[in-house]
């Protein structure tokens, strides 16, 4: 392997919105927990303190699962999955309003006490980073358990890790021993130990992909490695069956990038079922306003606006579609992203259905006074 010697760690915070909310509200630990609520579904305090909370069943809108506890995910609850479609699968389930301020507040918290002890630091995501280990491949474990244990000092929160030779294996460990896993992968140990797990653990294989690979006979990561170049390429394309190829190997070139100017934001989703523009246009309206909203608490988090509006669209053959828009100001709320994004929707074909839907706003700039409206700014003076 390229990257033979190196050692990577990827950190991801277990369930990290709906380990924050618990923190607000420690009664509801171990029981099904769904956040994605708006405002209206924060709980409602009794005179005597009490708290009175909204459960799924009664939940009635477009609404998108943000996250969800261990207990919720169990009963089939996972993220952008609609509300109502969560509400069948776990109606007694707690419905908690998403808290972003507060999630951006836990992110700044982990990240820095990770980088009291490794501050060579690859940023992810609100909830996850990669870590280069290299200086200290004499005591890993050692290195590792410090920074668990500094994580959960500084938010009350467990995290879990994976140490591997490339940042490909070690998302995959992170996620192998949840919650608050440490796993430990050598080079030598892929064939016992990675080959045997499902492709739907390698990060870029998503449920579509998955379910294309199965008609082949391909449902582990050995099955992906041991299957003939011409077959995936027929049936997946050049550029992504030599992909597949690379990573059933195990083999990840990407290095730790531990800073850069960010160039766009972009959110995308991948469908548990293929979807049509007008025969689902509840469902898809509720995650492309999702996919918005995501976006633009992204660039509030990174302090950015952004001018040039995107969508992407990948349907049921892989080919893909994007179209951009860009606007007269830049931005960086939810409302404008969402209407310049709907206007770039309109101007692609929706007469088939598609599998993934993406949202990207780039030409991006410091969020400051000279990045406002005018009339922005006048308010300022006039404050």
């Amino acid at each position: 392997m390229s990257s033979h010697g190196s050692l990577i760690a990827h950190l991801d915070m277990d369930a990290f919105y709906a380990s924050v909310e618990l923190l607000r509200y420690p009664e509801l630990r171990g029981q099904p927990v769904v956040i994605g609520g708006g405002s209206d579904a924060a709980p409602i305090v009794q005179p005597d303190g009490t708290r009175v909370y909204k459960r799924l069943r009664d939940y009635v809108g477009r609404g998108v699962v943000t996250t969800s506890t261990y207990e919720a995910r169990a009963l089939g609850v996972f993220s952008a999955m609609g509300i109502m479609k969560a509400a069948r699968l776990a109606p007694d389930a707690v419905l908690l309003p998403t808290d972003f301020t507060a999630y951006r507040h836990y992110s700044g918290l982990f990240k820095s006490a990770v980088a009291t002890i490794a501050p060579e630091i690859e940023n992810r995501g609100i909830d996850e980073i990669y870590i280069d280990l290299n200086a200290y491949k004499d005591d890993a474990q050692g290195i590792a358990r410090r920074i668990k244990q500094a994580v959960h000092e500084a938010t009350g929160l467990s995290c879990s890790i994976g140490l591997a030779p490339n940042k490909l294996l070690a998302k995959i460990c992170s996620d192998l021993e949840k919650p608050n896993g440490l796993t430990i992968l050598t080079a030598a140990e892929i064939p016992t130990r990675i080959w045997p797990l499902s492709v739907k653990k390698i990060n870029g294989i998503g449920p579509k992909a998955a379910a294309k690979l199965a008609t082949l006979n391909i449902h582990t990561i050995a099955e992906l490695a041991a299957c003939d170049a011409g077959v995936l390429q027929e049936n997946f394309g050049r550029s992504y069956s030599a992909w597949l190829m690379r990573v059933a190997q195990g083999i990840d070139e990407r290095q730790i990038v531990t800073y850069s100017e960010p160039k766009s934001v972009s959110r995308e989703t991948t469908f548990e079922r293929d979807l049509h523009a007008r025969q689902d246009r509840a469902e898809l309206s509720a995650l492309f306003t999702h996919l918005c909203e995501r976006v633009a608490g992204d660039l509030v988090r990174k302090n950015v606006v952004g001018r040039t509006v995107g969508i992407k669209l990948r349907y049921t053959d892989f080919s893909i579609v994007t179209r951009d828009s860009t606007l007269e100001w830049p931005t960086d709320d939810p409302i404008a992203i969402r209407q310049a994004a709907g206007e770039c929707l309109r101007r692609v074909p929706l007469d088939r259905r598609f599998r993934l839907l993406g949202v990207r706003i780039g030409s991006l700039s410091p969020k400051d006074a000279t990045a406002m409206r005018p009339a922005e700014q006048q308010r300022l003076f006039e404050s």
